[in-house]
This record gives C-alpha cells, sequence and structure tokens, in this order.
C-alpha cells in the first residue's frame, strides 16, 4: 500500500487529481488508484454501504496553488502558515535577499525576476490564489494590472496589502489602464479579514483566513457545496507514501449525523508503537479508537465501529454530540 500511496502523492505534486476507491468485504480489503483527471469534475468523497461490504470512494485534487508576490516580513509567516493549510506555494520578488529558498523553505518554488515578467513566468490560472504584498505601489500597480489585464480568467482570490489611501490610488490608475475596469471588483483590499492585526504573524494569519474563507465559501460566504474531498492531512499522507515497515493500523471516518468534530474522510494512523499520525477529531472519543485500534492491529483484517459522541459530550463538557462511524484497518 505505501506505493499506492507514493503514487497518489506523486500525481498531486504534479498537479494531477486522483480517485483513491477501497472496497472492504468480507474476502478481505482492495484498493485501486484512478488517475483518469476528467472524472473529478463533478464527483465527491462517498461511502456504499451494504449489507456486508463498504466501498469508499475518496477525491484527491492538487493542492491550490498561493502566489506571494513580495518577499517581505509578512510574506514569512503566511508561507507558513500556507504551508500548513494544505497550499503550493509560489513566492516571487525581485530581490535576490528576499526571493532565495533559504528564507523560504516552505514554499514549492521561488522566483527572483522583475515584476514586469510576472505573468511569463507564473502563467496564471484561474484556480490561483494570490496575494500582492510588495514594497510600494509602483510594484503594486503593475502586479494588479497583469492580473487583471487578460483575455483569459483572473485568479480565484487576489488581495493587495496596504493602507486604504495607498490602494484607492493604486485602483485609480491602474482602473484608467484596463479594459474591463468593473474586475477590480474582484479584488480584496486592504487584504486579510479585520481582526486588528498588528505584527506581521497577526496580518498573515488574517490574510489566510480571509482566503480559506474564500476557498470554501467565496467571496459573499454563500456559495454552494463543492465536491467534497478526502481530509487526509499532507502530514498524515506523507507518512503512509514513506512509512517503514510494521503493524499500523488505519482509521477513517466512513459516515457521520449530527455534530462531530470531523467529517467523512478524516484519517488516521496508529502504530503498534502508540504513534499518532493525523486525527479524526481528539477527545476521549478518539483515545478510546486508538485502543481499539491497537487490538485490531493483533486479530488483522478491518472492524467497522460506532460511535456515539453523546456520552462523551455529556461527561466530558465537550462540544460535538453526534455520532460517527469509523473502519479500522490493519496494515
Amino acid at each position: 500500500m505505501t506505493k499506492l500511496y507514493k503514487k497518489l502523492l506523486s500525481r498531486l505534486e504534479n498537479a494531477q487529481a486522483s480517485h483513491l476507491i477501497t472496497h472492504y468485504s468480507p474476502d478481505g480489503i482492495e484498493r485501486r488508484l484512478v488517475e483518469d483527471d476528467s472524472i473529478t469534475a463533478e464527483s465527491d468523497l462517498s461511502v456504499e454501504v451494504s449489507a456486508d461490504t463498504i466501498t469508499l470512494t475518496e477525491r484527491f485534487a492538487p493542492r491550490p496553488r498561493l502566489i506571494v508576490l513580495g518577499g517581505g516580513h509578512i510574506a514569512t509567516p503566511l508561507v507558513s502558515f500556507a504551508n500548513r493549510l494544505g497550499f503550493n506555494i509560489w513566492l516571487f520578488d525581485d530581490r535576490p535577499s528576499f526571493a532565495n529558498i533559504g528564507r523560504f523553505p516552505e514554499a514549492h518554488t521561488v522566483i527572483c525576476d522583475s515584476f514586469q515578467n510576472l505573468r511569463p513566468r507564473l502563467n496564471f490560472s484561474a484556480q490561483d490564489y494570490v496575494t500582492i504584498l510588495t514594497r510600494g505601489h509602483k510594484h503594486d500597480m503593475l502586479c494588479l494590472e497583469t492580473l487583471l489585464n487578460t483575455s483569459s480568467e483572473i485568479p480565484q482570490y487576489i488581495g493587495m496589502i496596504g493602507s486604504k489611501r495607498r490602494i484607492a490610488i493604486v485602483k485609480a490608475e491602474v482602473a484608467a489602464k484596463l479594459d474591463h475596469p468593473t474586475r477590480l471588483d474582484a479584488l480584496h483590499a486592504p487584504i486579510g479579514l479585520p481582526i486588528g492585526p498588528v505584527t506581521p504573524e497577526e496580518i498573515a494569519l488574517s490574510i489566510m483566513a480571509e482566503i480559506v474563507r474564500h476557498k470554501r465559501l467565496g467571496r459573499d460566504g454563500t456559495q454552494a457545496k463543492k465536491p467534497q474531498e478526502s481530509s487526509i492531512g499532507p502530514e498524515l499522507l506523507h507518512w503512509l507514501a514513506h512509512r517503514s515497515a510494521g503493524k499500523t493500523a488505519l482509521v477513517t471516518i466512513v459516515q457521520t449525523s449530527g455534530s462531530t468534530p470531523r467529517e467523512v474522510g478524516a484519517k488516521m494512523a496508529v502504530t503498534e508503537s502508540g504513534t499518532v499520525v493525523g486525527s479524526i477529531g481528539g477527545g476521549c472519543a478518539e483515545a478510546d479508537v486508538i485502543i481499539r485500534a491497537r487490538s485490531v492491529l493483533d486479530q488483522g483484517g478491518y472492524h467497522l465501529l460506532e460511535l456515539d459522541l453523546a456520552d462523551s459530550a455529556e461527561e466530558d463538557g465537550m462540544v460535538c454530540g453526534g455520532r460517527m462511524k469509523l473502519i479500522i484497518e490493519a496494515l
């Protein structure tokens, strides 16, 4: 199975979507990777349950690309936060002392070049998220005009830092150069949610909060539900792809009802030594699942477990009180 997860990881790193289909039956467990990118357009994570079989289909989409224009003091914590939130980060600056992999080790790509060369160097797409954090409004205007003055679709998200006065100046000058000035309506400026940030870390947090809101809910916060993807975290996916030999139990949420800490598709790995990677929600319920997972390691195969969180919620003062159905399997 390690080879399968390595292949999945490789496809994601090459911006290729996949489906991972797992079939559980009395005869055992079968997994296969479907590599046809076209099936992901309308597809969703799904679980089919019959009397004695369960089929879990998980949709894995490539990490969304976050383009950070400007490598100053806010970019450093922003890149770190974005990496933990599952973004593929491209950092662009025209100064070698700011655009280097030593300063941004968590970035996928670091480019040092003139801002005039943005389009040929970055090849923007409608799926990109872009933050404009340059050192001056001259560069801001160049970046913004480059993003908006195109015959193709503009990026999914464009945010620009600056005071209201600076932003007004930039928008006025850019509007005069655009074929379609209404495209400026897509700009998030001042960038970030209004949480009163002061430090670079707080500003970066407000920016990523706004980007996540846009990603999940759209600009107006009312976006219809997108196809659901597997909620396996990058840390666990890397661990599954590169894990060493030894017994491991994989726990996957396959069904939920009511209020639960995680959704269908969330995973957690438990080794025979007690190491835990990933999470299905924490709390006493997770502790109980870890104990059961280690017993499945001794027995082999898989076990379907139903958890009623209402008891734990009442006893421990937890917020969640729904029900979860999980599969625990020995790898």
